[in-house]
């Protein structure tokens, strides 16, 4: 019996021993698969964190609605320069020709009986365009010269008698009362024949009116007339054209009266033709329109096939120039309760970058830049992208930087 208790005891040894090595061994492994999990963990933490803290320093650089006031706000910068600033005023006109005609009757107008012009054709000054019914005016002459033919009758039969009663009163004979009446019978009839003379010259000229002629060289532009009808005085009903020499007709502003005079510099541009033209003010009117309230100017253009009367075009009068100014986008600038101010970028001695408020007095506007009389050095590094809702001493930084 004693024998059998230690085979059994010896069976219970050998059995915990082989499990109290399995235990070790399965321990073993799971501290080293831990060890490795938690090197991953740790890994990826680190890599959190650097992903975290980059993001915290773009928010820092842009973001501006935290109030913080160590925040750096991102903005773009341009060096301040100078160049020739010019100011034009922009106005639209149209394009005239320096001789026009509408020709018109010089008498009272008629019926056209011939018409010798048509719409296109060239004519020249002088040329005969139409002749109106003259009847009438050639019946005027007529009665005028037979009028003209019995004066001239009469005179002649008053001086012969006149001088047959000289030549009885040298005699003696007759009286002298009939000397002088003869004489006054010669001097009237002189005098009516000299009216008459007068007559039958406006009787011819009132004829010739029926003839109308063309006053200038050109193109017949219209010709809205035809045999039969009605040619008035100011009917417009021909048209010449000499588009030889043209011009640009606009209507300025009264308000520019001060900065325009004559030899101002034109920038003509015909957009329908894609032209674009250096001209100078000509003429300017010398009254001011009471309805539009301005007054017209006039610039001289070469002549061009392409270019009509009646077309549109842009005129750029320059009425200001600056050689060597600060310029500066207009849209930069900022107004408060002082007037106008920039903001440009300052260095300090830390070597960090602050926005610098700058007050400065503007010249004149054109387009989208303006013109800095005062407030602003050549070579300042003005603040171009970002100045919205910056404020002065504000800590900025630049994609350069």
């Amino acid at each position: 019996m004693k024998k059998v208790t230690q085979i059994i005891l010896i069976a219970f040894l050998i059995l915990g021993a082989g499990a109290c090595g399995n235990s070790k061994k399965d321990t073993n492994a799971t501290i080293t698969e831990k060890k490795t999990t938690l090197a991953k963990l740790r890994d990826e933490k680190n890599k959190k964190e650097a992903e975290i803290k980059k993001l915290e320093e773009e928010l820092a650089l842009i973001d501006t609605a935290s109030g913080n006031s160590a925040k750096v706000k991102l903005v773009g910068i341009s060096a301040v320069g100078t160049q020739d600033f010019q100011h034009f005023i922009d106005l639209q006109g149209k394009i005239d020709a320096e001789n026009i005609s509408y020709i018109s009757p010089r008498g009272m107008g008629g019926q056209v009986r011939a018409l010798y012009v048509k719409e296109g054709q060239y004519v020249k000054k002088g040329q005969l365009l139409l002749k109106l019914d003259d009847a009438v005016a050639r019946q005027s002459v007529s009665a005028a010269r037979q009028g003209l033919s019995v004066l001239r009758t009469q005179l002649s039969y008053a001086k012969d008698l006149y001088k047959r009663q000289q030549n009885l009163w040298s005699q003696g004979i007759g009286s002298e009362v009939q000397v002088l009446t003869a004489k006054n019978n010669v001097e009237s009839l002189e005098n009516q024949l000299k009216s008459a003379n007068e007559n039958v010259q406006i009787s011819v000229v009132s004829a010739n009116t029926s003839n109308v002629y063309s006053d200038v060289n050109g193109v017949a532009d219209i010709v809205n007339i035809h045999v039969g009808e009605i040619f008035a005085p100011g009917s417009q009903q021909i048209k010449i054209v000499n588009a030889s020499s043209l011009k640009i007709v606009s209507n300025v502003p009264e308000n520019y009266i001060a900065r325009i005079k004559t030899g101002t510099s034109v920038v003509v541009s015909v957009p329908d033709v894609n032209l674009k033209l250096n001209s100078t003010i000509s003429r300017i009117s010398q009254s001011i329109d009471p309805t539009q309230r301005g007054f017209i100017v006039e610039a001289k253009i070469p002549a061009n096939p392409s270019l009509k009367p009646n077309q549109t075009a842009i005129l750029k009068i320059l009425d200001y120039s600056a050689p060597n100014a600060i310029v500066i986008p207009v849209n930069v600038v900022q107004t408060d309760e002082r007037g106008k101010y920039v903001y440009v970028m300052q260095k300090l001695s830390n070597g960090k970058n602050v926005a610098k408020k700058k007050d400065i007095n503007m010249g004149e506007v054109y387009g989208d830049i303006v013109e800095v009389k005062t407030g602003l050095a050549v070579g300042e590094q003005l603040i171009t992208d970002g100045y919205q809702n910056l404020y002065d001493g504000q800590l900025i930084g630049t994609s350069t930087n």
